[in-house]
């Protein structure tokens, strides 16, 4: 990227991994000009031949029988969540009403009434109740919870990031995504694995779930699967779970317009033949073997998977100063609870350049620290 004044930067944010594929991709922005001089929007009171085009290829690609399209990540996490009360209560028979959906600590899935309302950040929630009933919060990464949890009858779905990114980017143990699977099954409650921002390559698989082989029932998608040219997200599932809901229960005037599943189509097509998952997969083992250079006073833990990363600073030292520094670098970074960065650059990067990055981060770090 370069500013008004011509200085160069490495983007690390990649608009939250909105631009997964780069900044104004060549490809994507030729179909999104190319459709929008055909038609941009009939609304859901007509078919458009463009939304059966990509239904068929991301049902395909992703395995689920359905795709529901929306807009933005959030308006895909609500519809995981209607979807799923819906499910509970014609299929799974929960009383009128008493539906529960389980979400873990630290989660973050955008600042709607419902995504506020499961969140357990101040600054996302304080001020803005009352809240969503039926939401309740258990730690992440704690199968033990979770079955405890999954016990109650009511319960009709677990809603979670498979990697927390606003969090801080924040693994879990192995085996867990596995042992989340077996548990949903077990209790017979809907998986909704919530992977909007580490969906699509960014974390070195084409999915984030992928790395353990499970497959959740109601997949989220958003971000880069426009590209960063034009809102665009959704979800997929089966036919047992996204029949629930019937034809005028839920839409969105947006949602699935033939401008939007053009360059939907064109942003995974993108991905897939520029092997993108598999340079962030490489390029991600690279960035983090280097970061983990730094000395273990300053920078106490190096995580992540792909090109999803952060590192946790010594609290004696202001993550935000090292960003600035960074930028004067000529690298764009930001900091996440006061000590942690997120690295997340677009998965078109090379090599030399992440190699470049690196030294960059490690340089800036330890000139900061002196």
């Amino acid at each position: 990227m370069w500013d008004v004044e011509g200085k160069r930067y490495f983007d690390f944010l990649s608009a939250y991994s909105a631009v997964n594929q780069g900044h104004c991709h060549p490809r994507i922005y030729k179909a999104l000009i190319d459709q929008a001089k055909v038609l941009t929007l009939t609304s859901r009171a007509f078919y458009s031949d463009v939304l059966g085009e990509f239904e068929e290829y991301i049902t395909n690609l992703f395995g689920y029988d359905k795709w529901l399209p929306m807009n933005t990540g959030v308006e895909g996490g609500e519809t995981a969540c209607k979807l799923a009360r819906k499910w509970g209560y014609t299929c799974k028979n929960i009383p009128q009403y008493q539906a529960k959906i389980i979400f873990v600590e630290g989660n973050f899935w955008g600042r709607t009434m419902s995504a506020v309302s499961s969140s357990t950040d101040p600054s996302s929630y304080g001020g803005f109740g009352p809240f969503m009933p039926g939401f309740e919060l258990i730690p992440y990464n704690d199968l033990a919870a979770l079955d405890k949890a999954l016990a109650d009858p009511n319960v009709c779905a677990f809603m979670v990031e498979p990697i927390q990114g606003e969090a801080g980017v924040v693994v879990p143990k192995d085996g867990y995504l596995k042992g989340v699977r077996e548990l949903c099954s077990k209790h017979n409650v809907l998986w909704i694995a919530d992977e909007v921002q580490t969906g699509l390559a960014r974390t070195g698989k084409r999915l984030a779930v992928d790395y353990e082989n499970v497959k959740p029932d109601i997949l989220i998608l958003g971000k880069a699967l426009s590209g960063g040219f034009y809102p665009v997200s959704g979800i997929l599932a089966n036919d047992p779970v996204m029949l629930a809901i019937k034809p005028g229960e839920h839409g969105s005037t947006y949602g699935g317009n033939p401008l939007g599943c053009k360059i939907a189509l064109e942003a995974i097509r993108v991905l897939e033949e520029e092997k993108l998952a598999e340079n962030a997969y490489k390029l991600g083992n690279i960035l983090r073997e280097e970061l983990r250079k730094l000395p273990e006073d300053v920078v106490s833990l190096v995580r992540g998977k792909g090109l999803l990363n952060a590192i946790v600073i010594n609290e004696k030292f202001d993550a935000m100063k090292i960003c600035l520094k960074l930028k004067d670098a000529g690298l764009l970074a930001k900091p996440t609870h006061g000590h942690i960065i997120r690295l997340a650059p677009p998965l078109v990067i090379t090599e030399p350049q992440i190699q470049e990055c690196a030294d960059i981060i490690v340089k800036t770090i330890i000139d900061y620290v002196k």
